[in-house]
């Protein structure tokens, strides 16, 4: 079959093979919106007379049985089709004979794919921001489990000062929460949209980007119709930046649990089904799943680096490099919801070991808290460090288990209820309602 944009004379097989390369297999992530941007554009296409009616709600309909298929899983490239946005047109071309040509009017493939990685990225980040809500709902739950369950905490991996499991786990749902700060950043340039722009020229039609804007649920315009180019590459990199932050709380929060299991540590253990043995050693429970959220989410951090190589010192405009980009983002977002997904099977079935900090080997880590007392009672704090470090010395430190800290933040004043005011806050300001009713209007 000849392709729809191919010359007389066409490319050469092993051209195209490469040329092509992973596009059909990552279209297929691509094709409900590719259906949902041609709904929207069919319908402004009306309103500047470049079809009827009659020509439009026939388009309607047909959209809306490929958007089906796209649902129920139905949908498939020809083999001979090269990409998505030429599969739609050929099956409504092949229905409605001229009609169905008339879709592509005043698009470029350029923005027709622009458009269709934003839509993705849009729905994708709507998704892992549930993922991440839901994992942080977790971790809240646990924090408040095991609040009063003391455990080391470190400096330089050295012991220093008495934590609790009510701390460590609050710390990763606050960290949770300002990573989506970073992915709201990147919702923001995402939600704009680059549709009218075709080839990163604009067009000689009186194309009605305001009305393209509206019926998809964009919150505004990438005005500049060689911006709206430039943004392919750039958006990429954004959203990645956007999921390495996710990843690096992640991946910390792994090698931690990765030190806990340990044997010399023993803070925490697993039911025997959630790790793994050893092929020679019998009494192994290795925390494979974290090790390999460690490396999945290290590989995610690298990918704005990667998406940044790929794009460095490109001219203004279209250029094929551009297409690669989607082989790197599409499948991060599974990949790091997948990670959320099974660090939630293990923190939600974490056992912690209760009096922890009773072994006498952990006794200086109240050495701040025997200072703190003397410096209550008067002495002043240099004193009270050197005679704390004296009693050290000489072996004769005497301490109490008990602490009290009750400021902000501290092990007896969590403060878990403003960090989910906190996250409730950053989540009401992606806007997810305003874009699912404007596609479900389109989609009616």
């Amino acid at each position: 079959m000849k392709k729809l944009w191919q010359k007389e004379q066409g490319a050469k097989s092993e051209v195209e093979k490469f040329t092509v390369g992973k596009d059909r297999e990552l279209d297929l992530f691509l094709a409900r919106f590719d259906v949902l941007g041609s709904l929207a554009h069919i319908q402004m296409l009306e309103t500047i007379q470049l079809l009827t009616p009659g020509e439009l709600e026939d388009l309607r309909v047909g959209l809306k049985e490929i958007y089906q298929q796209v649902e129920s899983g139905d949908f498939r490239l020809d083999p001979e089709v090269e990409d998505i946005h030429s599969q739609v047109e050929i099956l409504l071309t092949s229905k409605l004979g001229d009609t169905g040509k008339k879709i592509h009017s005043a698009r470029s493939r350029n923005d027709q794919v622009l458009l269709d990685i934003k839509l993705f990225l849009r729905s994708e980040i709507e998704s892992l921001v549930e993922s991440v809500s839901g994992f942080f709902d977790l971790l809240l739950t646990q924090s408040e489990k095991y609040k009063d369950y003391l455990y080391p905490g470190y400096t330089h991996l050295q012991l220093a000062m008495p934590s609790s499991f009510g701390l460590w786990f609050g710390a990763y749902a606050e960290s949770l929460a300002d990573d989506l700060v970073t992915l709201l950043a990147a919702w923001e340039i995402v939600n704009k949209n680059p549709l009218g722009s075709a080839a990163g020229y604009g067009s000689s039609f009186p194309v009605n980007r305001t009305l393209t804007t509206q019926l998809l649920g964009f919150e505004d315009l990438n005005y500049n119709v060689v911006y709206a180019q430039m943004g392919r590459g750039k958006t990429e990199r954004i959203v990645a930046q956007g999921l390495a932050n996710i990843a690096a709380t992640l991946s910390r929060m792994s090698m931690d649990a990765c030190l806990y299991l340990n044997q010399n540590f023993d803070f925490i253990s697993f039911p025997e089904d959630l790790t793994t043995g050893s092929s020679i050693m019998p009494h192994k429970k290795n925390p494979d799943v974290f090790e390999l959220i460690r490396a999945h989410c290290n590989r995610i951090q690298a990918l704005a680096g990667e998406i940044s190589m790929m794009t460095t010192n490109l001219p203004s405009g279209y250029h094929r490099d551009f297409q690669l980009l989607k082989e790197n983002i599409i499948p991060a977002f599974t990949n790091l919801k997948q990670c959320l997904e099974m660090a939630g099977l293990m923190i939600e079935n974490i056992e912690v070991k209760k009096d922890i900090l009773n072994d006498e080997k952990y006794r200086y880590l109240f050495s701040v808290e025997e200072m703190n007392k003397l410096v209550l009672q008067g002495v002043p704090l240099r004193d009270a460090y050197r005679k704390i470090g004296e009693s050290i010395a000489k072996g004769d430190f005497t301490y109490d288990l008990k602490i009290h800290h009750t400021h902000e933040g501290s092990i007896g004043n969590l403060q878990n209820e403003s960090i989910r005011r906190m996250m409730e806050q950053i989540r009401g300001r992606f806007k997810f309602e305003k874009v699912n009713h404007a596609l479900k209007q389109l989609l009616k």
